[in-house]
């Protein structure tokens, strides 16, 4: 059973597919949907019924919600439910824009939320191992794309076939190519609405010379939804239609050139035996992991705004009968950073910094280039990073601190307001010294205290804890405490940070430090 308490919004075709499958995973708490089936299924299932997805937003209970309303609705209902403060799942498109698919991220992103998009074949195991082999060369170099999905089935009237069955494909496809296309065109046949095109084919061109084509119809006497992949070496076929045990195959073709012309030459076809799973099923654990480990989804806003601009790209090329459109006008810009990264307005970060998922920078810090900043860091008002200086994970670097070339903070390192880090011995205002850098590193978990100075070229033992004030001038052991001007060493703290008695046994852990007596 889950601890992760969700609501589903929309209970539709769809919806119910979500709700019977959160059900089993033990997640789902409240329906909001106004029809009566909503309220049975609700019903049947023992869970809570509303018609108001205000009852899903202003109740604490509730940690996340999965929205199933019509794509029209997307971006509305996930933008409330951020704002409520909730971690959302919004099944595919995430918009009807690139704009509002941005807009959602950012808000994602600052409010600290999880934002999931239901592009459900990312997580199919056939699809997963195809993406594999592929990754592993297996097929050699790429060539060409093919997808197709074909149906006599539900027949829309708000959004044409390419906004209906388009998205999951793109998404397999971009996952595959790693890149947006660089161009898109794309033909449509309207069948029986008018300016709503029934039967559509989406052509993408990639930098490097891969192209993949896109089938789509709702008029199609038979069911078919294949995914293959052509490479120098060998072709694979995705058909999602077939048995389980005879969904991935290998065909071992691959075209050779003799005297200039190509041939054809055939091999053997192989079947690949994946373990069994229901992919919805994995996509809701997915998510429940996300909102319970605050890791970024697979299928992150970023990854569902990169679809929305081929979606557009596709849209545009259908107004203008089918031209080729250029991604670049439409495509968002490639992020610099992990989602879950946030950067404050008003701080700086230039070219060449690297920074880690769930790290915060907050107001007018600035990092220097070729910096390097972990996960989950803190990074205060008024920072200064760098050039060249690298920050583990987890570290919290308060007001008003400024690191230097020179000093390296391993994980979990703690420095306190204002405290000080010096890299040169005897600086002069003007004589140029850059080339007497010296060095500083501070070691796991090791706690510098409110405005102290570590004067460069010492280091700083694992767990030591450096009071305020104090000025270090000499290399600090493992563990040590010291204080004072200049600091000295007055016993010795746990790796939990409680000062250690003579029987050498941290008090809130119980664990013995006899070994450091021996230093």
């Amino acid at each position: 059973m889950s601890d992760i308490k969700v609501a589903l919004l929309g209970c539709g075709g769809w919806g119910k597919n979500l709700a019977r499958n959160l059900h089993q995973l033990g997640a789902l708490d409240l329906i909001v949907d106004p029809s009566p089936t909503a309220a049975r299924l609700a019903a049947d299932l023992g869970v809570r019924h509303s018609a108001d997805s205000h009852d899903a937003f202003s109740d604490a209970r509730i940690h996340a919600v999965a929205i199933a309303t019509p794509a029209a609705t997307h971006f509305s209902v996930a933008e409330a439910a951020l704002k409520a403060g909730k971690d959302v799942f919004v099944e595919k498109p995430i918009a009807l824009s690139t704009i509002e698919g941005e807009k959602l991220m950012v808000q994602a992103r600052e409010a600290g939320r999880i934002l999931m998009v239901g592009h459900l074949l990312q997580y199919h195991p056939v699809y997963l191992k195809l993406k594999e082999i592929v990754a592993a060369g297996k097929l050699g170099r790429v060539r060409h794309i093919a997808s197709s999905r074909l149906n006599l089935g539900l027949v829309r009237t708000e959004e044409n076939v390419v906004w209906s069955f388009a998205p999951h494909d793109i998404s397999m496809v971009l996952g595959l190519a790693n890149q947006l296309p660089s161009r898109v065109s794309t033909a449509g046949t309207t069948v029986l609405q008018e300016g709503i095109p029934d039967i559509a084919t989406v052509h993408m061109v990639f930098d490097g010379g891969l192209k993949a084509d896109i089938s789509l119809s709702w008029l199609h006497p038979a069911k078919a939804q294949e995914l293959i992949v052509v490479g120098d070496e060998g072709m694979a076929v995705f058909s999602d239609t077939n048995d389980w045990d005879e969904k991935l195959r290998i065909h071992h073709n691959k075209v050779e050139w003799i005297d200039q012309r190509p041939r054809a030459v055939k091999g053997e076809v192989e079947f690949i035996t994946i373990p069994k799973a229901e992919p919805l099923k994995l996509e809701m654990q997915h998510f429940l992991d996300c909102v319970s480990t605050r890791a970024n989804p697979r299928t992150d806003a970023a990854e569902a705004t990169r679809v929305l601009a081929v979606l557009q790209a596709a849209e545009a090329s259908l107004d203008n009968h089918g031209g080729w459109v250029d991604t670049a006008q439409i495509a968002p810009a490639p992020a610099r950073f992990p989602a879950s990264v946030g950067v404050h307005d008003t701080a700086v970060v230039d070219d060449g910094v690297d920074i880690g998922e769930g790290t915060k920078i907050w107001h007018f810090s600035h990092i220097l280039g070729n910096t390097q900043i972990g996960a989950r860091c803190s990074i205060g008002q008024n920072v200064s990073i760098g050039p060249d200086v690298r920050v583990g994970n987890g570290c919290k670097i308060q007001n008003n601190v400024s690191i230097y070339k020179g000093v390296t903070l391993e994980d979990d390192v703690f420095c306190g307001p204002s405290m000080v880090f010096t890299n040169v011995i005897t600086p002069r205002a003007h004589v140029e010294r850059k080339d007497e850098f010296a060095s500083t590193r501070v070691g796991k978990g090791a706690t510098l205290g409110a405005n102290c100075t570590i004067v460069c070229g010492h280091d700083i033992g694992d767990y030591a804890m450096i009071g305020a004030g104090a000025v270090v001038t000499k290399t600090v052991p493992a563990h040590a405490l010291v204080v004072g001007n200049p600091a000295r060493q007055i016993g010795w703290v746990s790796a939990s940070g409680e000062r250690l008695g003579d029987d050498m046994i941290c008090p809130r852990t119980g664990t013995d430090y006899a070994h450091l007596k021996g230093q």
